[in-house]
């Protein structure tokens, strides 16, 4: 027999992934949207032997989380309220990068020939090279947390650091080899910006 318990906090703890698992499902749809225009600006998808692994992490984190939370007893409070909070910073920004982007952003790596690739600098890529890897990373790590399921978040954090470690210095390889985009975001940080994004002069 079902543990009438557990089935109700798996459904409770279902929510959050369910939601975000809707709005990933719409993303990728806008994805193949955008990739198709810039498909004809001339970009070629760039070949990625780990992007079905990103695929994979993302989905598996959606399905582990409510099962794994289902097993325990709620999070303390202050742990969900502080990992709600950071899901709820890491989604505007989130927002903020891909509304900025616009149809310049896909899901996938892509290569342009000389002048070709849309450069985007404003927004929140005034201040770092990557605010949707952060808002990525912040909320593989909250989600989980939110709603009780940690080794989920650990293990979810872990190995998105190693496929990024693999996946970021591939784009960056496209980009930088566009001088536009190297001349704008070359003193730009990668995640975190700086608290003094320019020198003070020397006194004297």
């Amino acid at each position: 027999m079902h543990n009438p318990h557990s089935m109700s906090r798996l459904r409770r703890a279902a929510v959050l992934p369910a939601i975000f698992g809707a709005l990933r499902l719409a993303e990728l749809a806008w994805s193949r949207a955008h990739l198709r225009r810039l498909r004809r600006l001339g970009g070629k998808v760039v070949s990625e032997p780990l992007f079905s692994a990103m695929v994979a992490l993302h989905t598996t984190v959606l399905l582990a989380t409510p099962l794994e939370a289902s097993r325990r007893r709620p999070p303390p409070r202050a742990v969900s309220a502080l990992s709600l909070a950071a899901l709820g910073l890491a989604s505007v920004l989130r927002g903020y990068a891909l509304g900025t982007l616009g149809e310049a952003w896909s899901v996938r790596v892509t290569r342009f020939s000389k002048g070709a690739r849309p450069i985007v600098t404003g927004g929140p890529y005034r201040f770092i090279r990557h605010p949707n890897y952060l808002a990525m990373i912040v909320e593989l790590a909250a989600l989980p947390l939110a709603v009780g399921a940690p080794l989920t978040a650990l293990f979810a954090t872990l190995l998105d650091a190693l496929l990024l470690a693999r996946r970021i210095p591939l784009e960056e390889r496209e980009l930088f080899s566009d001088p536009r985009y190297r001349a704008a975001f070359r003193e730009r940080p990668r995640f975190l910006p700086r608290l003094h994004p320019h020198p003070r002069p020397l006194p004297g």
